[in-house]
């Protein structure tokens, strides 16, 4: 397939690897890989915050950068999220037809990254090698909106020597939540203190999700109490032959 890359710009920002194991991943896989540069931030933030207006001009922008893929791959499930749950209203509170046939057009052709894999490409073994054990966290947008359901856990399974443990109360939130952890610190440092806690009661070296804000934020509290767990997003693991990425 011919699919264009929408590395989120918190991956663009603070964690470039992942754009590039998601690229190397799909390659590997025998795909094109397109990466629209002129490519800026799907909305959500503001949105979330509640500049509704100004997040328009974003949504324009992601349908011009994207308007004629084949399939859009996506390594963040809340940007996903934002997508599916938002723009066809706000498209529509724009009274622009044209704007909103492309929104609706484009949509269905927009998969976060375990998505395309298993649900759109029908794979989960795609050839990583991992000889580590692993815990791995359903992001709140990836449980709760987008129900990827097991289909990250089907790729981690095979994954060759890879040692997959089952994260207790995984379901409960790492307390990031964007803006929630400045306006909240209380509250998210709580949550945060649970979560890692489960993380290193599983007694694995890793821990992967589909979000590294998730990650940032378990990565944060992991090593200022010594933890020597490392967080990984889940393109970095199956990028991997062998080896720790």
């Amino acid at each position: 397939m011919r699919i264009a890359l929408f590395v989120a710009c918190y991956n663009d920002t603070l964690f470039p690897q992942t754009g590039i194991a998601v690229t190397r991943v799909l390659e590997r896989l025998g795909h094109t890989i397109e990466f629209p540069v002129q490519q800026t931030c799907c909305g959500q933030m503001h949105y979330n915050t509640g500049y509704h207006r100004e997040a328009v001009p974003l949504v324009r922008r992601f349908v011009e950068m994207f308007r004629d893929a084949e399939a859009v791959c996506v390594p963040s499930a809340s940007c996903v999220a934002m997508m599916r749950e938002h723009y066809v209203m706000m498209a529509e509170a724009e009274d622009d037809p044209a704007f909103l046939a492309e929104v609706r057009s484009l949509l269905p052709r927009v998969f976060e990254f375990s998505e395309l894999l298993v649900n759109r490409l029908g794979l989960e073994d795609v050839g990583a090698a991992f000889p580590h054990s692993v815990t791995y966290h359903p992001s709140c947008h990836s449980l709760r909106m987008l129900h990827v359901g097991d289909a990250p856990v089907k790729l981690l399974r095979s994954v060759r020597d890879l040692t997959l443990l089952e994260l207790p109360n995984k379901e409960q939130c790492c307390g990031f939540g964007g803006t929630f952890a400045v306006k909240n610190p209380d509250v998210s440092v709580a949550m945060l203190t649970e979560k890692d806690a489960c993380v290193v009661q599983t007694g694995a070296e890793v821990v992967t999700a589909l979000d590294n804000s998730c990650l940032m934020q378990i990565y944060g509290g992991l090593h200022r109490s010594g933890s020597k767990v490392r967080t990984l997003h889940l393109a970095e693991i199956l990028e991997s032959t062998g080896g720790l990425a």
